[in-house]
């Protein structure tokens, strides 16, 4: 018998530690979706799942590691905006409606106020998704250059899913696509020398 969040109540699951780590991550991501960091307590993430709280120091370390996991998973999907994919890229951008995208901005809007939940996030976008990015752009610069990206993808996303912005959610939003498809490579193809 599972619960609506998927998350099969303590009396019900065997011990299995894989499970139980599994169930703490999965309760922990909605709980900070909906309360972000300091709204999130290791207490009401064990209770949600049914557990002892002491298992998530045993599982994760602490809460800011458990966070840091919930972030990274949050951020598995993000898009690459290579100048051989950003035609891709501003479609999925424009048109796409992943709830884990919605998910992942709510996590980081509900989190960025907390200093040390701020640095987590910010140190997880960088080393596993601006740092695979940069590594995937041609020519020089190409970590300001992510970066850039990120913000650009960050800002539509948030502009479209989360503000709900009426201009980016009719049907002819898809006629902006070639717009954002030229911003993208223009900040992702490799700029001329003596720029």
């Amino acid at each position: 018998m599972h619960d609506d969040d998927g998350v099969q109540p303590a009396a019900t699951r065997r011990r299995d530690a894989a499970a139980t780590r599994a169930a703490i991550l999965q309760a922990a991501r909605r709980l900070f979706v909906e309360h972000g960091y300091d709204g999130a307590g290791v207490r009401e993430i064990a209770g949600a799942v049914g557990v002892d709280p002491r298992l998530i120091g045993r599982y994760f370390g602490s809460k800011e590691k458990l966070f840091a996991e919930v972030v990274d998973l949050a951020y598995q999907k993000s898009l690459m905006m290579t100048p051989e994919l950003n035609a891709e890229a501003a479609r999925a951008l424009l048109l796409d409606s992943d709830q884990s995208a919605v998910e992942g901005l709510l996590l980081t809007l509900r989190s960025a106020a907390n200093p040390r939940a701020a640095e987590i996030m910010r140190d997880v976008i960088e080393r596993n998704y601006q740092h695979v990015l940069a590594g995937a752009l041609p020519g020089e610069r190409t970590a300001g250059r992510a970066a850039l990206l990120v913000a650009i993808c960050s800002g539509v996303l948030l502009t479209r899913l989360i503000l709900g912005n009426t201009q980016l959610n009719q049907p002819e939003t898809e006629d902006l696509i070639p717009l954002l498809h030229k911003a993208l490579d223009a900040v992702a193809v490799a700029p001329e020398s003596g720029r």
